[in-house]
């Protein structure tokens, strides 16, 4: 793959984390019926951070969790000899009944990942709602889903790819274009 275009930043990254946080907070009259939830692996990071700033912000803690929903995606191939799909942890600890559960994730794309997280969430317990912050908006939805909390709309082509990189797992922050 070689890149196209570089898009954001190790500052606009955080700076676009203080806005969601911001948003987050505003839209939800504080943080007491939330619980964060990062879509593995990098919007898992990304919730840790989302995490950080609402506290530096409102000066207590945000409840937590992350969900791998590999075993929920409808377009999964990895089976077991037993031909059932490998199961992936799910380490929320806290009752998502009645509370405003946000899934955060990296890049917003077709959807697909979103549903499954949503899936997974719902056979958890009824939130009383679920609500989506992403780092990037892509486009080329194949599903009805919008996400509530935006760090940045970048319009693609399908030959294109969004990378996001994070200092966790990649040794830096930025959000890439490249051509496939």
């Amino acid at each position: 793959m070689t890149e196209k275009a570089k898009i954001l930043d190790e500052q606009a990254i955080g700076r676009a984390i203080t806005r969601i946080a911001h948003e987050i907070i505003e839209r939800n009259k504080g943080i007491d019926a939330c619980i964060l939830v990062g879509i593995k692996t990098r919007g898992a990071f990304l919730a840790q951070r989302l995490a950080e700033r609402i506290e530096q912000i409102e000066g207590k803690p945000i409840k937590k969790g992350e969900l791998d929903i590999t075993l929920y995606r409808d377009d999964l191939m990895v089976k077991h000899e037993n031909n059932e799909p490998l199961v992936q942890q799910v380490d929320i600890q806290h009752d998502v009944a009645d509370k405003n559960v946000i899934l955060v994730d990296d890049v917003l794309y077709t959807g697909r990942t979103v549903r499954a997280a949503m899936d997974a969430v719902m056979d958890l317990g009824r939130p009383a709602a679920i609500q989506l912050a992403v780092l990037v908006d892509r486009g080329h939805r194949e599903l009805p889903i919008r996400p509530d909390f935006i760090g940045k709309n970048i319009p693609t082509s399908s030959d294109e790819k969004v990378v996001v990189s994070v200092l966790e797992t990649d040794g830096k922050d930025s959000v890439a274009i490249h051509l496939k």
